[in-house]
């Protein structure tokens, strides 16, 4: 099976080394460098329809890159977008459900697969509209955070509270809903309309059992200060 291994502290690299015959795919552009045993296709994993549902899901691309040892064992070197930690999962016992933009790469054994949401998570969570994107089969995947990534332990009576903008995926076990945590004083509406608004105040509720990854920075909240500065 193709190993996976973090390298580097800041803005780091996944490096994975595959055998003569294995494969892995990544996310389109993560591929920054490879060995000539290896050769680099553009493939839509599992079809169209399955192309179609994991870029309205998660917003990858509709071609991901598939990287095979075909001459030789070899070594690559693959980036996520954005800057940030990159953290390596085993996928098999334990399978996970991904936000938008956290999928870097996997090994060929890992599936992605996408469901339907409740309609209250569907509006109002940044994971994935209706849909959802979540994992199956066995190997490594290889996810993303924007800036630092933390692991967080969920257990009964201990549940969580996270700003839905900075979950990177979670235990697929967990039980999860939206939450409004805007004041009271202006009634459910209020709140409501005051959330979608500011952009505040919508998280994710986590119980029962499992681990969650949060990532230190809002991909939408750094964006939208860089474009309030003047050029």
């Amino acid at each position: 099976m193709p190993v996976f291994n973090i390298t580097g502290d800041v803005d780091p690299f996944l490096h994975v080394s595959l055998a003569k015959g294995e494969k892995i795919y990544c996310e389109s552009d993560a591929m920054v460098m490879m060995e000539t045993n290896l050769e680099l296709k553009g493939k839509m994993t599992g079809g169209i329809g399955a192309a179609l549902m994991r870029t309205f899901a998660n917003g990858e691309s509709f071609f991901q890159q598939h990287i095979e040892a075909m001459r030789g064992d070899g070594d690559c070197l693959l980036s996520p977008t954005l800057p940030g930690a990159m953290r390596v999962l085993e996928i098999g016992a334990q399978q996970y459900m991904i936000s938008d933009g956290a999928f870097v790469a996997a090994s060929s054994g890992v599936e992605l697969k996408v469901r339907t949401q409740s309609l209250g998570n569907a509006l109002f969570a940044q994971s994935g509209g209706f849909f959802i994107t979540e994992t199956a089969g066995s190997g490594q995947l290889a996810v993303s955070g924007f800036g630092a990534m933390s692991e967080l332990e969920v257990t009964p009576g201990k549940d969580v509270v996270i700003d839905n903008s900075h979950v990177v995926c979670w235990d697929k076990r967990l039980q999860y809903e939206i939450s409004i945590t805007t004041g009271s004083s202006g009634g459910f509406l209020g709140n409501l309309i005051n959330s979608q608004t500011s952009g505040e105040g919508m998280v994710l509720k986590f119980s029962g059992t499992g681990k969650i990854l949060v990532c230190s920075r809002n991909r939408a909240a750094f964006l939208a200060w860089t474009q309030s500065k003047p050029a």
